[in-house]
């Protein structure tokens, strides 16, 4: 067809002079009849096909409320375990579930993939050079100094004792009275104040008292808006123009802007407060007073926007995936009885009232509880906190499977399609079923970072994964053993679309007092 228009523009340049726009947008229709504009084509990797010049950004922007199962139906339909699609305005990317894959992006050929100028773009505002969003020496700096906070003594004692106080001031002032009172509570909101209160105690030594409030803290309503938003300039190209008209129009609306000088306040005078903690002789041994006593890789003390990239970065990684991973679990119990029934007698033949006040004691038990760890895997398995993420490939690179991926590719990972691939779990792997993650032997089974990259894999394989999942098994203990949830009818559980996997409508129960 292209070549047939291109004959009749020859034949007659000047009858088709007044239609050369048309005939020129027609051409490249007729040759990007599949992808957008002036990509290339991947014969070579299975595609989802678009439309005409545009690709596949009207489907990204019509399923953008679902964007995690548009990737799944496109694996599912496509019958394979990597693919791309093209979109206008978004650089070409190739995604996979394969776990040889990922196991090569994130640890066999690491030095590869980077943060790439489209992620280091759009997170720019809200994560700055903190840990998400930086490469190389900046990267392993604030690795290095960050893994002192994370070691045994810290978990048994400190950390476990944190976590203990926190749910013990849940219990009294929000499970009890709701139970007492009959009332219904959004568990998924009660949740994230619990992580906030704890990591903000544990990271920066500042007491929130989230948990104390009956409104939502400023500051985190102001984060999550803000992590939306930096999640929808991935597939928005001209964000910067939309958020301004946005800003323009909608005066009255908080827009992005509104949302990080609130968070960027909060990070500043969190800062602050330590400075002059720490010039009065006080001794801090959270994590913020590390960085602070810290040098750069140029041996200078960090400034406050360097400080305060660290403290948001971290906060997002204490405080929203864990609390995701508690309501998730939350909502899987209470939807699979015969699993809570399991997990309620492995707690009830280990965990004692007495021990629950021992930190030291209760840490020790808790990691040899099989069922309980293989309970939170799975919900991790089907919820990953991080359900979507992509690297940048520096060079030409061939996949385990043979796939081809040039330099400027952008590779992207699903754990969200993973969990629920049956190429990848097998024939159950839609099904809640934490005894896959136990051996005949009775122990906990150990995955490839491939196969569940939960915590991400490799190098750059997530910091804080045990005190997550000691935090979130402190929590899951204390309330199953003491309380009964039931599931509030009529309400639609599903995700809200954001750099991590919140509830978009929250998670809405009832409680009981389990007799003791």
């Amino acid at each position: 067809m292209a070549s047939i228009i291109l004959d009749q523009i020859k034949a007659s340049p000047g009858r088709m002079a007044g239609r050369g726009a048309v005939a020129s947008l027609a051409v490249l229709a007729c040759i990007y009849y599949d992808r957008a504009v002036f990509d290339s084509k991947r014969a070579d990797i299975k595609t989802q096909a678009g439309w005409p010049l545009v690709g596949n950004l009207p489907l990204l922007l019509q399923w953008l409320s679902y964007i995690h199962e548009f990737l799944q139906e496109g694996f599912t339909r496509l019958d394979g375990l990597t693919l791309t699609m093209s979109a206008l305005g978004i650089p070409r990317h190739v995604g996979t579930i394969d776990p040889r894959n990922v196991e090569h992006i994130l640890k066999t050929n690491f030095e590869n993939y980077i943060k790439g100028p489209e992620f280091t773009h759009g997170m720019n505002d809200l994560f700055g050079n903190g840990i998400f969003n930086a490469n190389g020496e900046e990267w392993k700096y604030q690795r290095k100094t960050a893994s002192h906070i994370f070691n045994v003594k810290n978990f048994r004692d400190q950390f476990t004792d944190v976590f203990v106080q926190e749910i013990d001031f849940m219990t009294k002032h929000i499970w009890d009275k709701a139970a007492d009172e009959h009332r219904i509570v959004d568990f998924h909101d009660v949740m994230f104040k619990f992580t906030l209160d704890s990591f903000v105690m544990l990271g920066f030594g500042v007491q929130l008292n989230a948990l104390a409030s009956e409104d939502k803290v400023p500051f985190a309503a102001a984060f999550d808006e803000a992590q939306k938003n930096t999640f929808l300039r991935f597939v928005n190209p001209i964000w910067p123009v939309t958020e301004g008209i946005l800003r323009a129009i909608m005066p009255w609306r908080s827009s992005m802007k509104d949302h990080l000088h609130t968070v960027d306040s909060f990070a500043r005078q969190v800062i602050e407060q330590r400075r002059v903690q720490l010039a009065n002789g006080e001794v801090k041994k959270d994590l913020l007073s590390r960085f602070m006593n810290a040098r750069n890789a140029n041996g200078e003390e960090l400034s406050t926007d360097e400080l305060r990239d660290i403290v948001l970065n971290f906060i997002i990684a204490g405080r929203d995936t864990t609390a995701q991973a508690l309501s998730w679990t939350f909502y899987m119990l209470v939807t699979h009885p015969r699993v809570e029934k399991k997990l309620l007698q492995e707690i009830e033949d280990n965990i004692t009232d007495e021990l629950m006040y021992d930190s030291p004691a209760l840490y020790e038990v808790i990691k040899n509880m099989t069922y309980a760890h293989a309970v939170f895997y799975e919900v991790l398995r089907h919820y990953p906190s991080v359900p979507l993420n992509q690297k940048y490939a520096l060079n030409d690179d061939i996949w385990p499977d043979g796939t081809h991926i040039r330099k400027g590719d952008y590779v992207l990972w699903c754990p969200f399609v993973q969990g629920r691939s049956e190429k990848v779990w097998g024939p159950d792997a839609k099904y809640f079923r934490p005894e896959r993650w136990i051996t005949a032997e009775g122990e906990l089974r150990r995955e490839s970072q491939g196969q569940w990259p939960a915590f991400h894999a490799g190098p750059r394989v997530c910091l804080g994964q045990h005190l997550a999942t000691l935090e979130a098994l402190v929590a899951i203990i204390f309330l199953v053993k003491r309380y009964r949830f039931s599931i509030v009818p009529g309400q639609e559980i599903t995700y809200q679309v954001s750099l991590t996997l919140p509830m978009k409508y929250g998670f809405k129960v009832t409680v009981e007092k389990r007799e003791q």
